[in-house]
């Protein structure tokens, strides 16, 4: 989806804007948003967790596991939690790509 806003905004240009979250932006702008709000599924949040790892102590906060960050299979529409196996990453793993364009 993300990848298909950027190209579709390649092709209309910034004249071309829709309306998200009440505001109206260029499909580039859109892509941005999605991008950022799975991206930040796996960043440390203020209080240094990771939404991902939900309130797992051990990868939350052991020095060992801390920093090795787990693609889950999905998330907790709430809380952000990766839920269900980790070590297939499946689509997940396009959260890479995300995560290199949004620096």
């Amino acid at each position: 989806l993300i990848e298909s806003l950027q190209t579709f905004d390649n092709y209309y240009g910034d004249d071309f804007t829709i309306e998200h979250a009440g505001e109206q932006l260029t499909l580039r702008q859109v892509s941005h948003v999605l991008a950022k709000r799975l991206v930040d599924l796996f960043l440390r949040d203020e209080s240094g967790k990771r939404p991902a790892f939900g309130s797992e102590p051990l990868y939350q906060t052991d020095p060992h596991f801390k920093d090795h960050v787990l693609f889950y299979e999905y998330f907790h529409g709430d809380t952000g939690a990766g839920l269900g196996a980790s070590h297939q990453t499946g689509w997940t793993a396009l959260v890479a790509m995300l995560i290199d364009q949004c620096g």
